[in-house]
This record gives C-alpha cells, structure tokens and sequence, in this order.
C-alpha cells in the first residue's frame, strides 16, 4: 500500500464515522478497498447484513447490481457505488425486454433469477438465487412446472445437472473471467498439486466437467463446488494446508489474510474481473466525501425485486 492510499484509508475511516456510513466490499474487490470496508463477503449477504445496521449511507465496493439490491433491501438508506462504471458481464447478458420476450414463449414457466441480474430483471423473476442456494430453489418448485433460470450457462448446466430436471431452460450468459476457467487449467493444476483441496465456483466453464468427473470418482472428494463465501468458510475449517481456487482470483488475498498458515493458489493466475477493478481507494473517499452516485431502484421495481428475493431467503 502506498503513502497515497494510506492516506485515503484514514480519510475514508474518519468519513465512515462523521457520515454514519457503513463499507461494503465483495470479496473480489482490491486488497486496500477490503481493508476498509466495514463488511466482505458476497453480494447479497452484504446487503442484507447492511439492512441490519443503523447506517445512513452504504457505500457498495462492488459493481452496479450489487448496489441496486442494496437499494432494493434497504430504501430508507442513501447507497452509493464509488464507480458508475462497474458493471457486470454477466448481468449485462440478459435485460427486461429479453426476459420478457423468453417468458412470452413460455408463459406456464417459473422464473429463477440469480442475484447477478439488474434490478429489472429481479422484478420480472418469480425467484431470486445465488449459488449456494440455487439447487434448494429450483427443487422447491413442482417437478411439473417448467424453468426458465437465468442468467449464468454454467451455473444453470451445474443446477440442472444436480436436479436432473428436464424441464429447464437456460439463458446462455456467462461471466468473462469464470468463462474463461476451463477443465485443462484444472488438469494442468491438479498434475502439480494433487494433495490440495479443489475449491471451484459453480459460475466456471469447468463446472460441468467437474461434476462429471466426481460422479465418475476421477477427482478424489477434495474437490468441492462453492459460492466464493463458501470457499472462505470451507478454508477455514478444512485440515488441508493448501487450496486451489478457481474464481476471480480477488478472493486469494482475504483467504490468505483469514488463514496465514496455509497457501492457497489461482488455478488461472489472471482470473481477474477489470469492472471489480475499478474501485479504488482515492474513488472511494470522492464519493464518501462527495455524495456522489447514488443507486436508487424506483419503488415499483424495487418492491417486485424484493418480492422475488424474499421468495428465496423463505426457501433457503
């Protein structure tokens, strides 16, 4: 860390204080932004564990939907993202209009939405998911109804593949940086590394090879397929001294910091999300200080959005 971020560390501190103003970073976001924030973790833990304080402003080190769920649970607050610019790929797959159209061709169907979505598409989703629930969620529904998930492929193939239902459909999105995880990364990495526990995200484009090859006892029960907090809680109390990882590989440095006596290693080094990236220190001291770019979800959509999640949070 630099004489310039320390600085704006203890700037962002003070401000935190004067503003009642709680810091939420994901677990991908930059070292220093993580050492300041109040919360890490996922997307929508955050957010609900920022309903539970008595903060007047939240200020998201995220990207762009993960602010509005913010909004979307917490509407008395002020949010704030410290980028406009950090967007998601992989919520950017898929807008209102084109979940319309797909529900328009399926009318009987059931929505299953994850939380990587835009506000809009929440409020169209019968159902809201993340990762470590998304199996639970769709299980709940009759075996009878058909399936629309969204957005993720290789989520949705993992979901679908675990349930061995039929009547699901998959919108065809992905996340560039876990798109680009692939089953030859891991079999390069397991050749070097074949005592570590293999800890994967079920938004990889290896998921599915994953899975295959467990069912079929090629990969030894080390393995496991886990939402990044998951990840975090399976390392912390898991006996193996080393870990590869195969996510965004943000997650390295609060793994490490978390557990110092074990070493945890990328399996694609530059598994890296550039919108993640965006936040810095010196942005989030300008907007803390400034008030600047506020996230607010109109009430109609957020109050369809929220409809959604709680649907979820009953279930799971």
């Amino acid at each position: 860390m630099t004489m310039l971020d320390i600085d704006y560390k203890h700037r962002v501190l003070q401000l935190k204080k004067q503003k009642n103003a709680v810091v939420l970073a994901h677990n991908y976001q930059l070292p220093e932004v993580q050492d300041i924030a109040d919360f890490i973790g996922d997307s929508l833990a955050l957010s609900r564990k920022a309903a539970a304080t008595e903060s007047d402003i939240i200020l998201f080190c995220g990207v762009h939907f993960m602010a509005e769920t913010a909004s979307i649970l917490c509407p008395d607050k002020k949010v704030l993202i410290p980028d406009l610019e950090a967007g998601c790929s992989l919520a950017s797959t898929i807008n209102a209009g084109e979940l319309q159209a797909w529900k328009a061709e399926h009318p009987d169907a059931l929505v299953v939405s994850y939380v990587n979505t835009t506000a809009e598409v929440k409020a169209l989703s019968d159902y809201c998911c993340t990762s470590s629930n998304a199996v639970k969620i769709v299980n709940s529904i009759p075996k009878d109804r058909e399936v629309l998930f969204l957005p993720d492929l290789f989520l949705g193939s993992y979901v679908a593949e675990t349930t061995k239902r039929k009547n699901m459909y998959i919108w065809p999105g992905e996340c560039h940086v876990h798109a680009g995880i692939k089953a030859e990364d891991i079999n390069k990495m397991f050749a070097s590394f074949k005592n570590a526990d293999f800890l994967v995200h079920p938004e990889c484009s290896c998921t599915s090879s994953v899975i295959y090859h467990i069912s079929k006892g090629d990969l030894a029960m080390n393995s496991h397929i886990l939402s990044t907090e998951g990840m975090m809680n399976h390392a912390r109390a898991s006996s193996a001294k080393q870990f590869l990882v195969a996510t965004e590989t943000g997650i390295l440095y609060r793994m490490q910091k978390e557990n110092p006596d074990k070493q945890f290693i990328p399996v694609k080094s530059d598994a890296m999300c550039k919108y993640m990236k965006k936040i810095t220190l010196e942005k989030v001291y300008n907007s803390l200080r400034e008030d600047i770019y506020e996230v607010r979800v109109p009430k109609h959509t957020a109050d369809n959005a929220r409809l959604a999640i709680e649907r979820m949070l009953s279930i799971s």
